[in-house]
């Protein structure tokens, strides 16, 4: 009876001091997650082999596009556009921001195909700018839908406001905003080796508890913040900008509103399905014990529809500049002076669109409507 105790207790001592000692493995439980210090680590080696299989090409390609289309935007802005224009402003912005979220890319790639091999610091800058650019990415593509709200439906009174000072100013509070959402994956994010899945870059800087909370306030900020109140403000922009075009003569008023429909069927398709999984993920842990391990289902709707979103951050620039006619003239322009077959082309182009211009502004309603919808 003596020696049974006793081995309890030399047992139960032991395992004390592995905890005390921060052995990773000292203990693995049949619930399915290991307990890593302070923080289980759920075992889940089929969705990990699942994004070292599907993600690492998905984010390389991501890249690409990202550093081709946002550099091909950058590169029309500087050379036929001003800089200091508040369209301009905003979308030189979301470039940038852009092209911050796709430089965090790679890491990410490299990641999810075998371990973090970047060191700690690295760890917390790349998740630091990885959110920075997510996030900014969706509050300057809702700004730069109010401002064509404004320019559309209060075209008088945005003439005097709508200026470079207001661009300007509202683009550092985005910033601000961005920045200050990111804040936690800074404090947050650290490594650590495992002896299954290697040296790790994840949620792992405070006790079970404390990460719980923390990845709740990040579901509930991303659904909220960066989903809900951004698609309420662009589906009320969108619509009254749709209202004042069909109440116009403007002769292209069929294509604005295809175009309008577009944009806004395109950033529901793509922010959707990523923040219903969000919100389930948050809604599953908010009534699932600490040491309850997520469902594999919403692992695997959660890679697949994040790579929709990070899709749409890394071609939104493109996609806002080249569904205007105006881009879309600057980059013909660009090909003929690049690839000389086309310059007869471009200028037969050109010609139509001028002739098709000096048709419009025969009535001079017909001039103050399309002025006024210029920014679709």
């Amino acid at each position: 009876m003596n020696s049974t105790m006793d081995s309890d207790i030399d047992t139960n001592y032991e395992d004390f001091l592995n905890f005390l000692a921060g052995n990773d493995s000292y203990v693995e439980t049949n619930l399915g997650y290991v307990e890593s210090g302070h923080v289980r680590l759920c075992q889940k080696m089929d969705v990990v082999h699942f994004g070292a299989k599907y993600l690492p090409p998905f984010f390389y390609m991501n890249f690409i596009i990202s550093i081709l289309g946002n550099g091909l935007v950058l590169y029309i802005i500087y050379k036929y556009e001003k800089l200091g224009t508040v369209t301009n402003i905003f979308l030189l912005n979301l470039v940038i921001s852009d092209l911050l979220f796709a430089c965090s890319l790679p890491f990410y790639a490299v990641y999810h195909a075998s371990e973090w091999i970047f060191g700690r610091t690295m760890c917390k800058l790349v998740s630091s700018l990885f959110s920075v650019g997510f996030y900014s990415s969706i509050l300057f593509l809702t700004l730069m839908t109010f401002d064509r709200y404004l320019a559309v439906v209060h075209a008088v009174t945005a003439a005097k406001q709508r200026r470079k000072a207001y661009a300007i100013s509202s683009s550092v509070v985005v910033w601000v905003v961005s920045l200050a959402s990111s804040v936690k994956e800074l404090i947050l994010h650290d490594t650590r080796s495992d002896p299954k899945y290697g040296e790790l870059c994840e949620d792992l800087g405070y006790d079970q508890n404390s990460m719980t909370k923390w990845k709740l306030f990040g579901y509930y900020q991303q659904f909220i913040m960066f989903f809900m109140i951004p698609l309420a403000i662009v589906l009320y922009c969108y619509v009254r900008i749709t209202v004042r075009v069909l109440s116009t003569r403007m002769r292209e008023k069929c294509r604005a509103v295809k175009l309008i429909f577009v944009i806004v069927l395109t950033f529901f398709i793509c922010w959707t399905p990523y923040n219903v999984v969000i919100l389930l993920q948050a809604l599953e842990m908010s009534y699932s014990r600490p040491t309850d391990c997520l469902s594999d289902t919403l692992d695997y709707a959660h890679f697949i529809t994040r790579n929709l979103a990070f899709l749409y951050c890394c071609i939104s620039p493109v996609f806002y500049t080249f569904v205007g006619k105006k881009f879309q003239n600057h980059f013909r322009k660009l090909l003929a002076r690049h690839i000389p077959c086309l310059k007869s082309f471009v200028l037969t182009t050109d010609t139509r669109s001028q002739t098709s211009k000096t048709t419009s502004c025969k009535n001079p309603y017909m001039l103050t409507d399309k002025t006024s919808v210029r920014m679709l």
